[in-house]
């Protein structure tokens, strides 16, 4: 039986244990005693693990749930004692039935981070600053690609709001086809309510810019392309007005629908983009916890 408890937040403990046994059940033990039933074997995995078939594509269970529990494996039937074909005439019988064994089998297990907003584009795009600048979280920023190697989580707080961040590495051309960092983490914004896109204002072509991560997006799976997606104009502190009137008209042009502007390192603009995040947020928790509820239901 799985578990999903939400003090785990990584599978490396699999790393090193990959073969799990539950108890045998006990023999009767004299008295015409039944035996006692093996122990459950419980394995804790984290909130947002996938356990995936051995063939590694079937999705067995998605446990999104905390403390939710699966049972993967059924233990087998008890076998029966002698004293159980006991008769009037034959008191003494020598025939006893061992019961069948319980079931087997091999599986993967595959983790997937559970965030509200997934912040995705290109290395540089302004994520961390903008992380580090409405969040408690301090990933590491500098002037240089792919300055984020692993994928930072930050909760960000808007009055009595709270939303989850994942900072994904930056994405660029060729992502979806293992080019670049972007590729092992896109998996992680899969859950999320919401994309939210960061642009670099200071880019010449900020449409080009926004138009491929697009496109890797939806090369990587069609169904992250088609989740909610927040469009911002970054960095608009290194702009002048004509400069920022200029670019947020050409991303809008691209993107279909009018971005924010924003420059995280001045935090100008930081609530408006959380306040706009925020209902899909509140949409996303509701859904999940219908869910639940509908598999506690089933199960």
């Amino acid at each position: 039986m799985f578990e999903a408890v939400p003090n785990l937040n990584t599978l490396i403990d699999f790393r090193y244990r990959q073969h799990f046994r539950a108890e045998n059940g006990h023999h009767g033990e004299g008295s015409e005693c039944t035996g006692a039933k093996g122990e459950t074997l419980v394995i804790k995995v984290p909130v947002g693990t996938e356990i995936v078939a051995e063939d590694g594509e079937t999705l067995i269970r998605d446990m999104m749930t905390p403390y939710e529990r699966f049972t993967i494996a059924k233990g087998g039937d008890g076998g029966f004692g002698n004293m159980m074909f006991k008769t009037s005439t034959n008191q003494a019988p020598r025939r006893a039935d061992p019961g069948h064994p319980g079931q087997e089998m091999w599986v993967w297990l595959r983790m997937k981070m559970i965030a509200d907003v997934g912040l995705v584009g290109f290395p540089n795009a302004g994520k961390s600053t903008f992380l580090s600048a409405v969040t408690a979280a301090r990933p590491k920023i500098a002037d240089y690609p792919f300055t984020t190697l692993h994928p930072n989580l930050g909760i960000a707080r808007l009055n009595d709001d709270e939303v989850l961040i994942a900072d994904i590495p930056g994405l660029i051309e060729g992502a979806h086809d293992g080019v670049g960092l972007g590729d092992r983490f896109l998996k992680h914004v899969e859950r999320c309510a919401v994309l939210l896109h960061l642009v670099d204002g200071t880019e010449d072509d900020v449409a080009a810019r926004y138009k491929a991560i697009r496109k890797e997006l939806k090369l990587y799976a069609k169904k992250l392309a088609e989740k909610p997606e927040i469009v911002v104009l970054n960095k608009i502190d290194a702009l002048t007005p004509d400069e920022i009137a200029e670019k947020t008209a050409a991303l809008q042009k691209a993107a279909r629908k009018k971005p924010l502007q924003m420059s995280g390192a001045a935090h100008e603009g930081t609530d408006a983009v959380l306040k706009k995040l925020i209902p899909y947020v509140a949409a996303e928790r509701e859904a999940r916890r219908a869910e639940s509820e509908r598999r506690k239901n089933e199960d």
